[in-house]
């Protein structure tokens, strides 16, 4: 009897444990939940590289961490230099308004930059017809994707930009150079253009910006040599 009592204890007691356990399954399950310091839950991200920049609704630019960029496959996709999103629009409403000055005296074009901004939408939209557009229209357009227009683009071109194109590689990368190529999304590349961003077109040191007069030349190559843009 009273091994039967003792066996009708421990039964009640593990079942009082199991309605405990439901009640709150992280009891079983020992996971850890997570928040941000601002209390919310975070999202999580399975997507890596490009393929974050490219999605408007996860890339934060230059906002990422390092931490971030490290476990996201970003770092070199992104100019070194880690910004708080209110510095991210501070400089933005900075380079707006230089632009506005600047574009009244630049190329003798007064559209150039117009024209540079819809190649460069048709661009991120449709790589294909880009091509075929510049190919078509060769004389017409190497002034707005390369010189003199892209000088001015250089100038503004973190506030011209609309999605990240090209590699950067600092100081800060050292050790690091070898593992970071591999984050780019191609794996033959025929051609790379390089700069460090001292010496663009006469306009002095323009550091990360320069990765404009880069992009331009690869366009050029693209239109007038008949390389692979995907290599």
């Amino acid at each position: 009897m009273s091994n039967f009592y003792n066996q009708t204890r421990a039964a009640s007691s593990l079942m009082r444990r199991l309605k405990r356990s439901l009640i709150n399954p992280t009891a079983v399950t020992r996971a850890r939940c997570f928040t941000t310091a601002e209390g919310h839950r975070p999202t999580l991200v399975h997507k890596r590289s490009l393929d974050i920049l490219h999605d408007p609704w996860f890339n934060k630019g230059t906002a990422f961490s390092m931490t971030e960029r490290d476990r996201l496959d970003l770092r070199g996709l992104l100019p070194p230099n880690v910004m708080s999103s209110e510095q991210q629009i501070e400089r933005f409403m900075v380079d707006l308004k230089r632009l506005e000055v600047q574009a009244r005296d630049g190329p003798s074009d007064p559209n150039a930059l117009a024209k540079w901004r819809i190649l460069n939408r048709l661009h991120d939209r449709n790589e294909t017809m880009y091509y075929k557009v510049l190919i078509a229209n060769i004389e017409e357009y190497a002034p707005i994707v390369y010189t003199p227009t892209v000088g001015l683009v250089c100038q503004n071109y973190s506030g011209l930009f609309r999605r990240p194109r090209g590699m950067y590689f600092s100081a800060e990368d050292r050790g690091e150079m070898m593992s970071m190529v591999y984050n780019w999304p191609a794996d033959q590349v025929d051609m790379i253009v390089v700069t460090d961003g001292s010496r663009i077109l006469g306009l002095g040191d323009l550091g990360v910006q320069g990765i404009g007069i880069a992009i331009g030349k690869l366009d050029l190559y693209v239109a007038a040599a008949g390389i692979n843009p995907q290599r």
